[in-house]
């Protein structure tokens, strides 16, 4: 195939690239928008709850993960420290989730749910697992596995040919 400099569309405006391109660009536009998909009926399904989907997701990391370091939960719902510090005291305004004191770190604070947050969770919880369920149902439970592998498989990559310190923080 010729270069991308060289390949030209029907039309001669739009230049074309390599089969390996090609399939790539292709594979993200479907997977852009399938997440686009998804993340819409996602959030949706939160927002019947009176939160948001960055709320919920510290709610959800606290519920399965039990109390953790607000770092750690930085970290895991891919938010800001400042972030993270405006998402917990809505929470704790709200009284669903509270901050508690490290035994060996004086500057170091948990986030824990209070009993209402617990309470809320296990409410609102199986009702969201049951909308992503929903979701993912154009997928047979192997497709949903196969995907789940590619999928990591993929984005591990992706992270490695940033460097060392993308594949350490992702």
């Amino acid at each position: 195939m010729a270069s991308p400099s060289t390949a030209r569309t029907a039309d001669d405006e739009t230049p074309r690239y390599g089969e390996a391109e090609e399939r790539a660009l292709a594979l993200w536009v479907v997977l852009s928008r399938a997440a686009q998909a998804v993340g819409a009926l996602s959030a949706a399904d939160i927002a019947r709850s009176e939160l948001t989907v960055a709320e919920f997701g510290v709610l959800e990391l606290l519920h399965h993960k039990g109390p953790l370091l607000l770092g750690e939960v930085q970290k895991r719902v891919l938010v800001s420290s400042g972030g993270v510090t405006y998402i917990v005291d809505r929470l704790s305004e709200r009284g669903l989730i509270e901050r508690r004191a490290c035994p060996n770190d004086r500057r170091a604070r948990y986030a824990a749910l209070t009993r209402k947050g617990k309470a809320l969770m296990k409410q609102v919880f199986p009702q969201h697992a049951v909308a992503i369920r929903d979701a993912m149902a154009g997928l047979s439970p192997a497709e949903q596995e196969q995907a789940h592998a590619l999928l990591r498989k993929m984005g591990l990559a992706a992270a490695a040919a940033m460097g060392p310190k993308a594949v350490r923080e992702g």
